[in-house]
């Protein structure tokens, strides 16, 4: 398999999580105590991809503005997700009076398709740069999927739309993404941009979603879980050096 195909259907797996996410909460059968697993290790490991991995290669290729790219990146998710809209959080959004108007509702959704579109373009952005990097990031980036559709689907219940309005958001959140990956692999000259700004995207959803929503748990297992995230990074970096 050439690394265009396995870059495309590894985007195609981030995708789908994201609907799997939103199925979650649909089938209200489901158990979702375990999405708390999935924000825990994500923020861990995604928060050592974007600082160990992805920053210093940015740095590497573009030393002279991949600074002001990943503050970019950083920032542009900031605004999206939670100036123009409404607070929400990686979880059941039961909260049901901050999203009684239609256009908090949709700038959830549309601060979530920046978010995921920049998931994509950093799989791609990933592989461009080599195969390791790229599997390091796909790893991070699907570990916080299924909470991302999640959310989205809960966020829609809240505002009371029907549950195949809210499986059809988590829907786009997983069309967003692959997008972004197709954006990338048809812009791969722009890699010095693309990298650095899915490196800022991706320290903002580590350390200012998923880390807040572990330190909002009780007892020390969540947090313990964060320390589980970095090291299967770790091992990982070092099983792809090899």
């Amino acid at each position: 398999m050439n690394l265009l195909t396995l870059t495309l259907l590894l985007g195609a797996t981030a995708a789908a999580a994201n609907a799997f996410g939103g199925a979650i909460i649909v089938h209200r059968d489901w158990e979702r105590r375990y999405l708390r697993y999935f924000v825990a290790l994500g923020s861990g490991f995604m928060l050592a991809v974007a600082l160990v991995e992805m920053a210093p290669e940015s740095w590497r290729r573009n030393p002279e503005h991949a600074p002001l790219y990943i503050l970019a990146g950083y920032f542009l998710v900031h605004f999206f997700e939670h100036t123009l809209a409404p607070h929400f959080h990686f979880g059941e959004e039961t909260h049901e009076h901050e999203f009684a108007h239609s256009h908090r509702t949709y700038s959830v959704l549309l601060g979530l398709m920046i978010h995921t579109f920049f998931d994509g373009i950093a799989i791609a952005s990933g592989f461009i740069v080599s195969a390791r990097l790229g599997w390091l990031i796909f790893f991070a980036v699907v570990l916080h999927k299924i909470p991302e559709g999640f959310t989205v689907a809960s966020v829609m219940l809240a505002a009371g739309r029907s549950r195949a309005a809210a499986w059809g958001a988590s829907a786009l959140l997983g069309a967003a993404t692959f997008t972004g990956v197709v954006a990338m692999v048809l812009l791969q000259g722009s890699v010095n941009v693309g990298l650095p700004l899915a490196a800022g995207v991706t320290l903002y959803v580590a350390a200012s979603d998923l880390i807040p929503e572990v330190n909002q748990e009780p007892g020390m297992k969540m947090a313990l879980l964060v320390f589980v995230g970095v090291a299967v990074f770790l091992l990982l970096d070092h099983f792809f050096q090899v």
